[in-house]
């Protein structure tokens, strides 16, 4: 009963356009101080530690760091690249888009600023070289989602730290603890690659299909040239994942470092920003930073109620007392998250979904590191769907495209994310396969 008011409360203020993060935090207040003798105190000293988590700090140097790429010419070399390796295969260019979104996802963290950065570039040219705008709109979309699957990702870092504070009990009874979010950034390696195939696949067939057009071979020279240009972005993959695994830093210190380093690469290596420009991408990173703080503020409050009423553990007895599989119970979840991204958008969904199901899944038997890649991978679908779709919203604004347009222009590409989620679902081994050869499990 308790859950079914914190819930209803819930949607029921999400659905006068209030914003979740301050829907989250009047719906536990309003639960705490009517239902519950909890003391204000105690609220305002879990609001507090709630985010004093050393992990969190990675979150703003990593949009940092992506905001220095997308506005410092970063992704106009990779695109070139990109193009000079697979720009003669049929729909080049778009599959040159699928490779570059690959690229400018290990180094950026975001999504939308991977549509962004990658789309406004390529999108025109595949116009005027003459695919349908709908083609480009499809790839780029559904592509560009690649941004929180492929390490390093803000999302993975969101559930590592929603889930570090739950209680959890495997089923031999003994405690299982959340992913690292090193472990997480290396699962997402092999599920991140695959993915990418599979849409290049898609991109692929369509254009062989339909006789988009195909560009010159490059020369290997040509191709030379184009990757010495993008090296000094592809090296921050390596210092960010290299320097995670050989234990130089820690990934909230990666963070750091990739900020420092995009900096210097865009302003003094390339030379794409200004110093004039500096202060326009800081104000934009510390927006999106302080939004992205205060619903994990707030999520941080919506899970302690959670736990304080014994809602996750009730649930897992409930599910175990049911009878009810591994299989059934990630068939529940993936049902649950795509609604669910329906209405919300990833971030909230990650906060307040992940504190309730995991202790569920660990009691199943389900690996966290695994259970963090399915959750993404949701998150994924849920960009490239309305009504809530941030991709969408950000690939119209650079097409000129409607929602509706949009929609029906990336089904072929979300069909092919629905069947490779299903995969990632009950193949747990995508997940667990690097973590595990490489000693981090």
């Amino acid at each position: 009963m308790n859950a079914a008011i914190i819930f209803g409360l819930l949607i029921a203020l999400m659905l006068t356009g209030m914003p979740i993060s301050i829907a989250l935090g009047l719906s536990v207040l309003t639960f705490l101080f009517t239902m519950t003798s909890v003391p204000i105190e105690a609220v305002a000293l879990k609001l507090f530690t709630g985010i004093e988590n050393f992990e969190i700090m990675a979150i703003p140097f990593f949009i940092l760091s992506g905001n220095f790429l997308t506005h410092g010419g970063v992704a106009r070399r990779m695109i070139n690249f990109a193009t000079a390796m697979v720009g003669h295969w049929h729909g080049g260019l778009g599959l040159a888009g699928v490779m570059a979104c690959a690229l400018f996802a290990a180094i950026s963290g975001s999504s939308p600023a991977t549509v962004v950065a990658i789309g406004s570039i390529i999108l025109p040219a595949m116009v005027a070289q003459g695919f349908p705008k709908r083609f480009g709109a499809g790839v780029i979309t559904t592509s560009g989602a690649l941004g929180i699957l492929i390490p390093p990702s803000i999302v993975m870092v969101m559930y590592s730290v929603a889930t570090s504070g739950a209680v959890v009990t495997g089923p031999d009874g003994a405690r299982v603890s959340s992913a690292s979010i090193s472990t997480l950034f290396v699962a997402g390696v092999v599920p991140g690659l695959m993915l990418a195939a599979l849409l290049g696949l898609t991109t692929w067939y369509r254009a062989r299909k339909f006789g988009y057009p195909r560009m010159p071979k490059a020369t290997w020279r040509e191709r030379w040239v184009a990757f010495r240009k993008s090296v000094w972005g592809l090296l921050l993959i390596v210092l960010v994942l290299g320097g995670i695994y050989t234990g130089a830093f820690t990934p909230t210190e990666a963070a750091a470092v990739s900020a420092v380093y995009a900096f210097v690469i865009a302003l003094f290596v390339y030379r794409d920003l200004t110093w004039r420009d500096v202060p326009r991408v800081l104000l934009d990173s510390a927006n999106m930073s302080a939004m992205l703080l205060y619903i994990i503020t707030n999520a941080v409050l919506f899970s302690f109620l959670m736990t304080s009423e014994q809602i996750p553990q009730a649930m897992a007895s409930w599910i175990t007392g049911a009878g009810l599989n591994w299989v059934v119970f990630l068939l529940i979840v993936n049902l649950l998250l795509l609604v669910a991204g329906n209405v919300m958008e990833p971030s909230s969904i990650v906060l307040i979904m992940a504190p309730i199901l995991f202790p569920i899944a660990a009691k199943l038997g389900i690996d966290p590191v695994h259970f963090g890649i399915l959750i993404v991978v949701n998150m994924e679908v849920g960009m490239c769907h309305p009504p809530v779709g941030l991709n969408l919203y950000v690939a119209s604004g650079i097409t000129r495209m409607g929602i509706t347009e949009l929609t029906v222009a990336v089904w072929p590409w979300l069909l092919t994310m629905l069947i490779f989620l299903v995969v990632v679902t009950y193949v747990p081994a995508i997940s667990l396969w690097l973590p595990l050869m490489l000693g981090m499990m």
